[in-house]
């Protein structure tokens, strides 16, 4: 295998996670970025820990999809993630009105 087809391979699998994500992000309530991940949680519980300089972060995700090209499966029921770096959560809004697609 090339150098270019393995380049051709993760430009690929990049695109098809994309794809996945805009399919599901609708699917989920927050947004959250560590500095290793990217996730989508429908319930997330952040928890500082320890004390003075010894701080770290706990995070708690349920109902979760991960952004890993190289994860065959992205979805997970229960994930606990632990960081010593930041954590940025956001909730995602959610349109007030969603028009039904049309039958015809």
């Amino acid at each position: 295998m090339s150098s270019e087809d393995l380049e051709r391979y993760e430009t690929e699998m990049e695109l098809a996670l994309y794809r996945e994500y805009r399919d599901v992000v609708h699917l989920f309530s927050h947004v959250v970025e560590t500095e290793r991940r990217f996730y989508l949680a429908n319930s997330v519980d952040v928890k500082v820990r320890g004390e003075g300089v010894e701080v770290y972060f706990e995070v708690t995700m349920e109902d979760a999809w991960v952004w890993d090209i190289y994860r065959p499966a992205r979805f997970a029921r229960q994930v606990r993630v632990v960081t010593f770096k930041d954590v940025n959560v956001e909730e995602l809004a959610k349109p007030e009105l969603e028009v039904p697609e049309s039958p015809f």
